[in-house]
Protein backbone atom coordinates (compact mmCIF):
# COMPACT_ATOMS: atom_id res chain seq x y z
CA UNK A 1 0.00 0.00 0.00
CA UNK A 2 2.85 2.41 0.86
CA UNK A 3 4.63 1.74 -2.43
CA UNK A 4 1.43 2.56 -4.33
CA UNK A 5 1.11 5.83 -2.40
CA UNK A 6 4.76 6.67 -3.17
CA UNK A 7 4.24 6.21 -6.91
CA UNK A 8 1.07 8.31 -6.79
CA UNK A 9 3.08 11.15 -5.20
CA UNK A 10 5.79 10.78 -7.87
CA UNK A 11 3.10 10.89 -10.55
CA UNK A 12 1.60 14.11 -9.16
CA UNK A 13 5.02 15.81 -8.94
CA UNK A 14 5.92 14.82 -12.50
CA UNK A 15 2.59 16.10 -13.78
CA UNK A 16 3.20 19.43 -12.03
CA UNK A 17 6.60 19.79 -13.73
CA UNK A 18 5.08 18.81 -17.06
CA UNK A 19 2.18 21.26 -16.92
CA UNK A 20 4.28 24.24 -15.77
CA UNK A 21 6.94 23.53 -18.39
CA UNK A 22 4.22 23.38 -21.03
CA UNK A 23 2.97 26.83 -20.02
CA UNK A 24 6.44 28.31 -20.53
CA UNK A 25 6.91 26.35 -23.76
CA UNK A 26 3.62 27.59 -25.26
CA UNK A 27 4.41 31.25 -24.54
CA UNK A 28 8.01 31.03 -25.77
CA UNK A 29 7.01 29.14 -28.93
CA UNK A 30 4.44 31.72 -29.91
CA UNK A 31 6.82 34.61 -29.26
CA UNK A 32 9.55 32.86 -31.25
CA UNK A 33 7.13 32.58 -34.14
CA UNK A 34 6.34 36.29 -33.91
CA UNK A 35 10.03 37.20 -34.14
CA UNK A 36 10.51 34.87 -37.11
CA UNK A 37 7.34 36.15 -38.81
CA UNK A 38 5.57 32.79 -38.58
CA UNK A 39 1.86 32.31 -37.95
CA UNK A 40 0.75 30.73 -34.64
CA UNK A 41 -0.59 27.68 -36.51
CA UNK A 42 2.78 26.98 -38.12
CA UNK A 43 4.44 27.40 -34.73
CA UNK A 44 2.04 24.81 -33.36
CA UNK A 45 2.42 22.37 -36.23
CA UNK A 46 6.24 22.46 -36.15
CA UNK A 47 8.06 23.73 -33.03
CA UNK A 48 5.41 22.83 -30.46
CA UNK A 49 4.34 19.59 -32.18
CA UNK A 50 7.89 18.30 -32.50
CA UNK A 51 8.72 19.22 -28.93
CA UNK A 52 5.68 17.55 -27.44
CA UNK A 53 6.19 14.39 -29.53
CA UNK A 54 9.60 13.65 -28.04
CA UNK A 55 8.14 11.18 -25.47
CA UNK A 56 6.46 9.14 -28.22
CA UNK A 57 9.65 9.03 -30.28
CA UNK A 58 11.98 8.21 -27.41
CA UNK A 59 9.70 5.50 -26.03
CA UNK A 60 9.30 4.03 -29.53
CA UNK A 61 13.06 3.80 -30.08
CA UNK A 62 13.52 2.35 -26.60
CA UNK A 63 10.85 -0.28 -27.31
CA UNK A 64 12.61 -1.44 -30.48
CA UNK A 65 16.02 -1.58 -28.81
CA UNK A 66 14.53 -3.70 -26.02
CA UNK A 67 12.96 -6.12 -28.51
CA UNK A 68 9.36 -5.05 -27.88
CA UNK A 69 8.59 -3.43 -31.23
CA UNK A 70 4.86 -4.17 -30.94
CA UNK A 71 4.66 -1.38 -28.35
CA UNK A 72 5.42 1.21 -31.07
CA UNK A 73 2.16 0.67 -32.96
CA UNK A 74 0.15 0.63 -29.75
CA UNK A 75 1.79 3.84 -28.60
CA UNK A 76 1.29 5.69 -31.90
CA UNK A 77 -2.28 4.54 -32.49
CA UNK A 78 -3.30 5.15 -28.88
CA UNK A 79 -1.56 8.54 -28.72
CA UNK A 80 -3.16 9.81 -31.92
CA UNK A 81 -6.60 8.72 -30.74
CA UNK A 82 -6.01 10.42 -27.37
CA UNK A 83 -4.73 13.58 -29.07
CA UNK A 84 -7.97 14.02 -31.00
CA UNK A 85 -10.65 12.67 -28.70
CA UNK A 86 -9.27 13.47 -25.26
CA UNK A 87 -7.11 16.54 -25.83
CA UNK A 88 -9.18 18.39 -28.44
CA UNK A 89 -12.26 17.45 -26.42
CA UNK A 90 -10.89 18.98 -23.21
CA UNK A 91 -9.49 22.01 -25.06
CA UNK A 92 -12.90 22.70 -26.61
CA UNK A 93 -14.54 22.61 -23.18
CA UNK A 94 -12.05 24.91 -21.42
CA UNK A 95 -11.55 27.47 -24.20
CA UNK A 96 -13.80 30.44 -24.90
CA UNK A 97 -13.90 29.57 -28.59
CA UNK A 98 -11.85 26.94 -30.46
CA UNK A 99 -11.95 28.65 -33.85
CA UNK A 100 -9.14 29.35 -36.31
CA UNK A 101 -9.00 32.02 -39.01
CA UNK A 102 -8.10 29.79 -41.96
CA UNK A 103 -9.39 26.65 -43.63
CA UNK A 104 -7.94 23.55 -41.96
CA UNK A 105 -9.38 21.34 -44.72
CA UNK A 106 -7.26 23.03 -47.39
CA UNK A 107 -3.99 21.24 -46.60
CA UNK A 108 -3.35 20.12 -43.04
CA UNK A 109 -6.35 17.93 -42.21
CA UNK A 110 -6.39 16.23 -45.64
CA UNK A 111 -2.69 15.49 -45.19
CA UNK A 112 -3.29 14.03 -41.73
CA UNK A 113 -6.19 11.92 -42.99
CA UNK A 114 -4.25 10.76 -46.04
CA UNK A 115 -1.15 9.77 -44.08
CA UNK A 116 -3.29 7.91 -41.55
CA UNK A 117 -4.84 5.88 -44.38
CA UNK A 118 -1.39 5.35 -45.94
CA UNK A 119 0.17 3.95 -42.78
CA UNK A 120 -3.01 1.97 -42.08
CA UNK A 121 -2.54 0.18 -45.40
CA UNK A 122 1.11 -0.50 -44.56
CA UNK A 123 0.13 -2.17 -41.28
CA UNK A 124 -2.38 -4.62 -42.75
CA UNK A 125 0.31 -7.28 -43.28
CA UNK A 126 1.03 -7.03 -39.52
CA UNK A 127 4.56 -5.73 -40.17
CA UNK A 128 6.09 -2.29 -40.65
CA UNK A 129 9.19 -2.75 -42.80
CA UNK A 130 12.29 -0.73 -43.68
CA UNK A 131 10.70 0.28 -46.99
CA UNK A 132 7.60 1.52 -45.17
CA UNK A 133 9.80 3.54 -42.82
CA UNK A 134 11.68 5.22 -45.68
CA UNK A 135 8.42 6.15 -47.41
CA UNK A 136 7.00 7.66 -44.21
CA UNK A 137 10.09 9.76 -43.51
CA UNK A 138 10.20 10.95 -47.14
CA UNK A 139 6.54 11.98 -46.95
CA UNK A 140 7.18 13.90 -43.72
CA UNK A 141 10.15 15.70 -45.27
CA UNK A 142 7.93 16.71 -48.19
CA UNK A 143 5.31 17.99 -45.75
CA UNK A 144 7.79 20.25 -43.97
CA UNK A 145 9.12 21.65 -47.25
CA UNK A 146 5.59 22.24 -48.51
CA UNK A 147 4.57 24.01 -45.30
CA UNK A 148 7.58 26.27 -45.43
CA UNK A 149 7.01 27.27 -49.06
CA UNK A 150 3.23 27.70 -48.80
CA UNK A 151 3.10 29.81 -45.64
CA UNK A 152 6.48 31.55 -45.61
CA UNK A 153 4.80 34.93 -46.15
CA UNK A 154 2.31 34.57 -43.29
CA UNK A 155 3.05 37.21 -40.67
CA UNK A 156 1.41 37.62 -37.30
CA UNK A 157 1.13 41.38 -37.22
CA UNK A 158 -1.52 41.36 -34.50
CA UNK A 159 0.62 39.26 -32.22
CA UNK A 160 3.61 41.52 -32.89
CA UNK A 161 1.66 44.43 -31.49
CA UNK A 162 0.56 42.50 -28.44
CA UNK A 163 3.90 40.94 -27.44
CA UNK A 164 7.13 42.80 -26.79
CA UNK A 165 10.03 40.98 -25.19
CA UNK A 166 12.83 43.09 -23.82
CA UNK A 167 15.42 40.31 -24.19
CA UNK A 168 14.59 38.13 -27.25
CA UNK A 169 17.80 36.12 -26.73
CA UNK A 170 16.11 34.48 -23.74
CA UNK A 171 13.62 32.75 -26.04
CA UNK A 172 15.85 29.86 -27.17
CA UNK A 173 16.91 29.26 -23.56
CA UNK A 174 13.31 29.17 -22.35
CA UNK A 175 12.33 26.86 -25.23
CA UNK A 176 15.16 24.46 -24.45
CA UNK A 177 14.65 24.42 -20.68
CA UNK A 178 10.88 24.10 -20.88
CA UNK A 179 11.24 21.45 -23.58
CA UNK A 180 13.50 19.49 -21.24
CA UNK A 181 10.91 19.92 -18.50
CA UNK A 182 8.23 18.53 -20.82
CA UNK A 183 10.45 15.62 -21.83
CA UNK A 184 11.57 14.55 -18.37
CA UNK A 185 8.23 15.34 -16.77
CA UNK A 186 6.41 13.14 -19.28
CA UNK A 187 9.10 10.44 -19.15
CA UNK A 188 8.85 9.94 -15.41
CA UNK A 189 5.09 10.33 -15.51
CA UNK A 190 5.09 7.29 -17.81
CA UNK A 191 7.42 5.44 -15.45
CA UNK A 192 5.06 6.15 -12.57
CA UNK A 193 1.97 5.16 -14.54
CA UNK A 194 3.53 1.90 -15.73
CA UNK A 195 4.71 1.06 -12.22
CA UNK A 196 1.25 1.72 -10.82
CA UNK A 197 -0.25 -0.41 -13.58
CA UNK A 198 2.06 -3.29 -12.65
CA UNK A 199 1.24 -2.94 -8.95
CA UNK A 200 -2.46 -2.98 -9.82
CA UNK A 201 -2.01 -6.05 -12.09
CA UNK A 202 -3.00 -4.45 -15.41
CA UNK A 203 -1.92 -6.53 -18.44
CA UNK A 204 1.04 -5.35 -20.54
CA UNK A 205 -0.96 -5.69 -23.78
CA UNK A 206 -3.38 -3.07 -22.49
CA UNK A 207 -0.61 -0.74 -21.28
CA UNK A 208 0.82 -0.08 -24.77
CA UNK A 209 -2.32 1.32 -26.39
CA UNK A 210 -3.88 2.89 -23.31
CA UNK A 211 -1.55 3.78 -20.43
CA UNK A 212 1.69 4.39 -22.38
CA UNK A 213 -0.20 6.12 -25.18
CA UNK A 214 -2.01 8.35 -22.72
CA UNK A 215 1.22 9.02 -20.83
CA UNK A 216 3.14 10.09 -23.93
CA UNK A 217 0.22 12.33 -24.93
CA UNK A 218 0.47 14.33 -21.70
CA UNK A 219 2.75 16.99 -23.26
CA UNK A 220 0.20 17.53 -26.05
CA UNK A 221 -2.55 17.68 -23.42
CA UNK A 222 -0.73 20.25 -21.30
CA UNK A 223 0.39 22.44 -24.22
CA UNK A 224 -2.91 22.27 -26.13
CA UNK A 225 -5.08 23.01 -23.09
CA UNK A 226 -2.74 25.84 -22.06
CA UNK A 227 -2.98 27.31 -25.58
CA UNK A 228 -6.77 26.96 -25.60
CA UNK A 229 -7.15 28.62 -22.20
CA UNK A 230 -4.96 31.51 -23.35
CA UNK A 231 -7.13 31.92 -26.45
CA UNK A 232 -4.53 30.64 -28.93
CA UNK A 233 -6.65 28.10 -30.89
CA UNK A 234 -4.21 28.10 -33.82
CA UNK A 235 -1.46 26.70 -31.59
CA UNK A 236 -3.91 24.19 -30.08
CA UNK A 237 -5.07 22.87 -33.47
CA UNK A 238 -1.58 23.08 -34.95
CA UNK A 239 -0.07 21.14 -32.07
CA UNK A 240 -2.50 18.23 -32.39
CA UNK A 241 -2.42 18.07 -36.19
CA UNK A 242 1.37 18.42 -36.23
CA UNK A 243 1.86 15.88 -33.44
CA UNK A 244 -0.39 13.31 -35.11
CA UNK A 245 1.38 13.71 -38.45
CA UNK A 246 4.75 13.45 -36.68
CA UNK A 247 3.62 10.35 -34.76
CA UNK A 248 2.19 8.51 -37.74
CA UNK A 249 5.17 9.23 -40.02
CA UNK A 250 8.25 9.81 -37.84
CA UNK A 251 7.51 7.83 -34.67
CA UNK A 252 6.76 4.87 -36.93
CA UNK A 253 9.50 5.78 -39.40
CA UNK A 254 12.63 6.16 -37.25
CA UNK A 255 12.15 2.93 -35.22
CA UNK A 256 11.33 1.23 -38.53
CA UNK A 257 14.85 2.07 -39.74
CA UNK A 258 16.24 0.10 -36.80
CA UNK A 259 14.09 -3.01 -37.09
CA UNK A 260 10.85 -4.30 -38.59
CA UNK A 261 7.94 -3.48 -36.29
CA UNK A 262 5.45 -6.15 -35.26
CA UNK A 263 1.77 -5.21 -35.34
CA UNK A 264 -0.56 -7.02 -32.94
CA UNK A 265 -4.01 -8.37 -33.75
CA UNK A 266 -5.49 -5.89 -31.27
CA UNK A 267 -4.16 -2.98 -33.33
CA UNK A 268 -5.43 -4.39 -36.63
CA UNK A 269 -8.87 -5.40 -35.37
CA UNK A 270 -9.75 -2.44 -33.14
CA UNK A 271 -7.04 0.20 -32.72
CA UNK A 272 -6.48 0.99 -36.41
CA UNK A 273 -10.19 1.20 -37.38
CA UNK A 274 -10.75 3.41 -34.33
CA UNK A 275 -7.88 5.71 -35.35
CA UNK A 276 -9.10 6.06 -38.93
CA UNK A 277 -12.67 6.71 -37.79
CA UNK A 278 -11.52 9.28 -35.23
CA UNK A 279 -9.39 11.11 -37.81
CA UNK A 280 -12.29 11.25 -40.29
CA UNK A 281 -14.61 12.56 -37.56
CA UNK A 282 -12.06 15.25 -36.66
CA UNK A 283 -11.87 16.23 -40.34
CA UNK A 284 -15.62 16.72 -40.71
CA UNK A 285 -16.06 18.47 -37.36
CA UNK A 286 -13.30 20.94 -38.32
CA UNK A 287 -14.74 21.88 -41.71
CA UNK A 288 -16.26 25.04 -40.22
CA UNK A 289 -12.84 25.94 -38.69
CA UNK A 290 -13.88 25.28 -35.09
CA UNK A 291 -14.70 22.61 -32.53
CA UNK A 292 -17.56 23.67 -30.27
CA UNK A 293 -18.24 22.50 -26.73
CA UNK A 294 -20.86 19.94 -27.80
CA UNK A 295 -18.42 18.36 -30.25
CA UNK A 296 -15.71 18.43 -27.57
CA UNK A 297 -18.04 16.62 -25.20
CA UNK A 298 -18.79 14.01 -27.86
CA UNK A 299 -15.07 13.45 -28.39
CA UNK A 300 -14.62 12.79 -24.67
CA UNK A 301 -17.49 10.30 -24.57
CA UNK A 302 -16.04 8.41 -27.54
CA UNK A 303 -12.65 8.32 -25.80
CA UNK A 304 -14.22 6.89 -22.64
CA UNK A 305 -15.82 4.19 -24.81
CA UNK A 306 -12.43 3.48 -26.43
CA UNK A 307 -10.69 3.06 -23.07
CA UNK A 308 -13.48 0.89 -21.65
CA UNK A 309 -13.42 -1.28 -24.78
CA UNK A 310 -9.64 -1.65 -25.02
CA UNK A 311 -9.36 -2.56 -21.34
CA UNK A 312 -12.10 -5.16 -21.67
CA UNK A 313 -14.47 -3.48 -19.23
CA UNK A 314 -17.23 -3.52 -21.87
Amino acid sequence: MLIILLWIIILILCLAVLIKSSDFFTDAAKKTGVILGVSPFIVGVTIVALGTSLPELSSAIWSVLKGSSEIVAGNVVGSNIANILLIIGIAALVSKKMRVKFDLTETDLPFLTGTTFLVGMMLLDRKFSLGDAIICLAVYSFYLVYLGSKRKKELTQTAEKEIKWSVPLLLPIILILSGLGIYFGSKYTIVAVIRLSELLNIGSDVIAISVIALGTSLPELAVTVAAARKNHPEIAFGNIIGSNIFNILVVFGIPGLISDLRISDQIIQFGLPMLIGTTILFYFFSENREINKWEGGMFLLIYVFFILKITGII
